[in-house]
């Protein structure tokens, strides 16, 4: 009975009024010091960090893409800095550090189950960054070649010399040898041509290197060249070398048929053969009697 008392008398004696409005005091300086410190690192992180890596990324000639998805992450990372110190400031640490936990752990979980993903994404950052090759370059890579339409964080899209697209994940190229047949101004190009054993190995030689001279398409300097490279089973190889400028695949094509043709034609003129293998089949045949019993 007399702690009843004694609460009841506390009940009465204790002013709500003034409870509400140390309750109304606390909200307003959490709102106060929240957006406060909201504000500053906003204020900080867009005349500062943002800018920074601006400038950065354009001395150094970043790819348009990788620049505008690092200045994103910029912003993000601005963002998100103002609201964890917003609510530091405010006394809501122990929210951050249960929101971090739980965030942690939804983000191990979404890694693995995009790691695939995550991984072609890093290797389009790579490829635009390195640039081993640009849009509208012929490139080749393990049994594949064709030229490059667009490049995308994610996925590469190359068209084929038979007007098919392939969709390659960035991976399959970051992580496997690319060939770039026209990345510098000049190529050079080889061909064995393979002539008789009765033949005059100086005189092909010099069919070979005037067809080569004589070609509109195919450069003086870095001069055309002729190497005895093989001795087959029916002809003896000789390679010649040649170089063209501004390389594309139809202008390739198109030289190496002509030039080839040329030195066919010439080889016929002059009576030089190109020998293909003979082969002779010989043996007997083995008649067996067998008397019937």
């Amino acid at each position: 009975m007399i702690q009843f008392q004694f609460q009841l008398q506390f009940l009465l004696q204790t002013d709500p009024p003034a409870a509400a409005t140390l309750d109304l005091w606390g909200i307003g300086t959490s709102i106060l010091l929240f957006a406060v410190g909201f504000l500053a690192v906003l204020a900080l992180g867009k005349t500062i960090l943002v800018p920074a890596v601006d400038r950065a990324l354009r001395s150094r000639e970043f790819d348009e893409v990788v620049h505008n998805l690092a200045t994103s992450g910029a912003n993000l990372v601005v963002w998100v800095g103002a609201v964890v110190v917003a609510l530091t400031v405010a006394g809501y640490g122990a929210f951050l550090s249960a929101f971090a936990i739980f965030g942690g752990a939804i983000g191990l979980a979404v890694g693995f189950a995009a790691q695939d993903l995550v991984g072609n994404f890093v290797a389009g950052i790579f490829i635009l960054q390195d640039r081993p090759f640009e849009v509208g370059d012929w490139i080749e890579w393990e049994d594949r070649s064709g030229r490059v339409e667009e490049i995308d964080l994610r996925v590469t899209r190359v068209r084929t010399f038979d007007n098919e697209r392939i969709t390659v994940p960035n991976s399959e190229l970051a992580n496997n040898a690319v060939t770039n047949p026209v990345a510098y101004d000049t190529l050079r190009q080889k061909f064995v041509f393979g002539i008789g054993y009765d033949d005059d190995v100086d005189e092909a030689t010099d069919i070979i290197l005037e067809a080569a001279a004589d070609h509109p398409d195919i450069l003086d300097d870095p001069a055309p060249s002729v190497r005895l490279v093989e001795l087959g089973d029916s002809d003896v190889g000789l390679q010649a070398r040649w170089w063209i400028a501004n390389p594309e695949r139809s202008n390739f094509v198109g030289v190496r048929s002509e030039y080839v043709q040329t030195v066919k034609e010439a080889f016929d003129d002059a009576g030089i053969d190109i020998p293909y293998v003979h082969r002779e089949l010989t043996g007997s045949v083995e008649v067996v009697e067998q008397q019937l019993q």
